[in-house]
Order: structure tokens, then sequence, then C-alpha cells
């Protein structure tokens, strides 16, 4: 990561704007949202990406934590944390221009200093098992295959209990 700044900053109104113009310039809907196969950035799109985010962590009952992750001083993913019953999910997702720099790794450990999993439970994660690079972002924070678990991993740290294979618009996006 020699050269990167990454920093995390809570998701307000402001950032979350630049996150909608970075989501735009560098992802596909579906990698930072729930969305339909295929589908490409139009106006109904964005509503839709400012609505989720405003409705699952603005609004007067947030279901989840989220930050903007920063890559030298500009908005170019995010990170959340989610309470559920295994344990606090964490998602990342990092714009194209971002990826295969480290900053993913960077982010998550930056989430897992400053905000800890909340629950006091497990931090968890969730991808599928094609994502190579929240994979390799897994295992960069000292994840291993655990035997006989469908797509589980550990972190010696326990930071991240495991991973369980999901579809598109959750959990652990392209990172890294």
């Amino acid at each position: 990561m020699v050269g990167v700044d990454v920093r995390i900053d809570p998701l307000d109104e402001r950032g979350l704007a630049e996150l909608l113009d970075a989501a735009v310039a560098g992802a596909d809907p579906g990698e930072v949202m729930p969305a339909w196969p295929g589908a490409v950035w139009d106006d109904r799109l964005r509503s839709g990406f400012l609505a989720f985010h405003r409705r699952r962590s603005l609004g007067p009952d947030p279901v989840e934590r989220t930050w903007v992750v920063r890559v030298d001083g500009r908005a170019a993913g995010a990170v959340r944390l989610e309470p559920g019953p295994d344990g606090t999910e964490f998602g990342i997702w990092l714009a194209r221009g971002a990826r295969g720099r480290g900053a993913g790794t960077a982010a998550v450990r930056l989430l897992t200093a400053t905000a800890g999993p909340g629950s006091g439970g497990p931090l968890v994660a969730r991808t599928t098992a094609s994502n190579v690079a929240a994979l390799g972002l897994l295992r960069a924070l000292g994840a291993r295959w655990a035997p006989g678990g469908e797509g589980a991993v550990a972190l010696p740290t326990g930071t991240v209990d495991h991973v369980q294979r999901r579809g598109p618009g959750h959990g652990v996006g392209p990172t890294d």
C-alpha cells in the first residue's frame, strides 16, 4: 500500500453524494446496491442508491453504520457494519480506480480499529465464492478456509469469524 492514503469517515449527506459519484464513475450498480443483472446507472438507479443508503444508514432507525472510504482524499467506496444474529456483518466495496492498491485491506483494518464489531459478537463477512478480490482481502486480514465449512474462513485476530456465500449487492464486494 505504498503511497496510498486511506481513511474512513462516517456517512453523512455530503459523503453520500460523493459516494454516489464514486459508484457511478467506478462500479456497476449490482456491486454497490441491490440491482437487477445488467443494470446500468440511470436517474432511477441513482435515486435508488441514495434512498437505499438513507434508509439503511441515515434514517431515524438505521440498520447499519456506514463509512465513506477515502483514498488519497477522494471518496472511493464504503465500509459498513450491520448487527445480525451471527455477529456483526461488515461489507465493503471500492470503485475500480481504488482496487488492487491495498485500500480495501486498509479500510477494513481502520473499520475494526475505530468502530469495532459493536455487538460484542464476531465480525462476519459474506461474499460469493467467485469474488476473488474479496477472498483475497479476507486472506490478507489473516483468514483461512475452515475444513467442512461452506465458504467459511476464520481470522486469528478474531475480527472476522466466517464468510458465507451471498449474492451481489450485499456483504463484501469488489475490493483491493
